[in-house]
């Protein structure tokens, strides 16, 4: 890493800090100020997502400095805890277990592991072909006929959306995003880059979810969908996609995209984002549940905090792999 690329990387990961460090401080504000008029459970769920995110900066930044493997292993383990809670809302019987075995203890592992050698032949279709054809082949050997379709469309669900797309975010690392005209003179990944993609990634996905929160609670009407999610306004997506491409717009320089691919990334990212919010919505209501799980506090479960993420992923790197042909 040259040092522009490192002012490039140190100057993204301040801004990022300086950005949570406002935060914290503007929480601890509202919550010494009693005469705001503003809910006192709103300013209290605010100050929990802040905590969380610091975590969850925290855990990242350290994956990011010991290298690609490292991150990879992460996301790795992300998968494996969402996919747990997911299965743990979905019932399931006594001739699904054989089935749940392999698709946590060979599938999830194997399609990270193919990410690490960088094998997009394979970790693109192992999921999707392999995987889909073997659960519903599985159950049906256990004899039990009862819900066949529906507890064989439930794990393949969850194994798609926990496992198969989160997995495309640290895929993002192995691109070859280099503008060379000669591919062949590229030279190798430039690891520094991609890692700021990711990072990019990641970050105008938060702050899509952050700008949504904070807009349907100032300026919410519209209720999309109230039988979902009666929180989740047309203020809120339209707050929080506007403000978070404003923001990724204004990273370009730490991406290879120009300002305007910069602009529309943001606001596919973030559109994705909120489509998973409101997917996993539904399956919690479907659930009768409010969270996926208590570990992140302020953000419930894994699955709560990384729900767009999962629908996200596959998308930008799929956009930028058509961006940066391999």
């Amino acid at each position: 890493m040259n040092l522009m690329q490192d002012l490039t990387t140190f100057g993204l990961v301040g801004g990022v800090l300086m950005l949570l460090t406002a935060a914290t401080g503007i929480g601890q504000l509202l919550k010494r100020q009693t005469d705001t008029g503003l809910n006192t459970s709103v300013i209290e769920q605010f100050n929990l997502r802040i905590r969380a995110w610091w975590v969850l900066c925290a855990v990242l930044a350290a994956a990011f400095l010991l290298g690609r493997g490292w991150t990879v292993a992460l996301f790795g383990l992300l998968s494996f805890w969402a996919l747990r809670e997911f299965i743990t809302l979905t019932p399931t019987r006594m001739a699904d277990h054989r089935a749940l075995f392999w698709v946590f203890f060979l599938f999830t592992p194997l399609q990270y592991i193919l990410i690490g050698f960088n094998n997009y032949g394979l970790y693109s279709v192992l999921i999707p072909v392999y995987a889909f054809l073997f659960i519903p082949a599985r159950i049906a050997m256990a004899g039990d006929y009862k819900r066949y379709l529906e507890r064989c469309a439930k794990i393949q669900a969850g194994l798609m959306i926990c496992v198969y797309c989160l997995s495309h975010a640290p895929a993002i690392l192995y691109l070859d995003i280099n503008r060379a005209a000669n591919a062949a003179a590229a030279g190798p990944v430039d690891q520094s880059s991609n890692a700021r993609l990711l990072f990019f990634f990641l970050l105008v996905v938060t702050l899509g979810d952050a700008f949504q929160y904070i807009s349907e609670k100032l300026l919410g009407k519209h209720v999309i969908a109230p039988a979902i999610s009666p929180n989740r306004t047309w203020e809120g997506y339209l707050g929080g996609v506007g403000c978070a491409t404003l923001f990724g717009t204004a990273m370009w320089w730490a991406t290879p995209f120009e300002p305007w691919e910069a602009a529309i990334m943001s606001v596919v990212i973030t559109t994705m984002g909120f489509a998973g919010g409101m997917t996993m919505s539904a399956i919690k209501r479907d659930r009768g549940v409010k969270d996926y799980g208590t570990l992140i506090e302020g953000h419930g479960g894994v699955l709560d905090r990384i729900d767009s993420t999962c629908f996200a992923a596959p998308i930008f790197f799929h956009f930028t792999r058509f961006l940066f042909p391999q």
